[in-house]
């Protein structure tokens, strides 16, 4: 479950590490995408296929932070 950090907020050992843990796990996604990009443009100077790539990345990482949001809107009104 993604959580929302807020300034001045306390947060238990558990917290941070499920954040950080999330955030290694996205790093670590978006390394291999550029990775597997570098491979696929080697020798090659395409910069119109560089910038769509970038953008299925940013996309792809918009709409999991959205289904991430939406699963955890659904937990706070399955508790309320």
């Amino acid at each position: 479950m993604s959580k929302v950090l807020r300034e001045g907020a306390t947060y238990s050992q558990r917290d941070v590490i499920e954040v950080l843990i999330e955030f290694s796990c996205f790093k670590d996604r978006v390394a291999k995408k550029f990775r597997d990009l570098a491979k696929e443009f080697e020798g090659k100077a395409n910069e119109h296929e560089l910038w769509v790539n970038l953008y299925l990345v940013a996309s792809d990482y918009a709409e999991e932070a959205w289904s991430r949001r939406q699963r955890q809107d659904l937990a706070i009104q399955k508790i309320s």
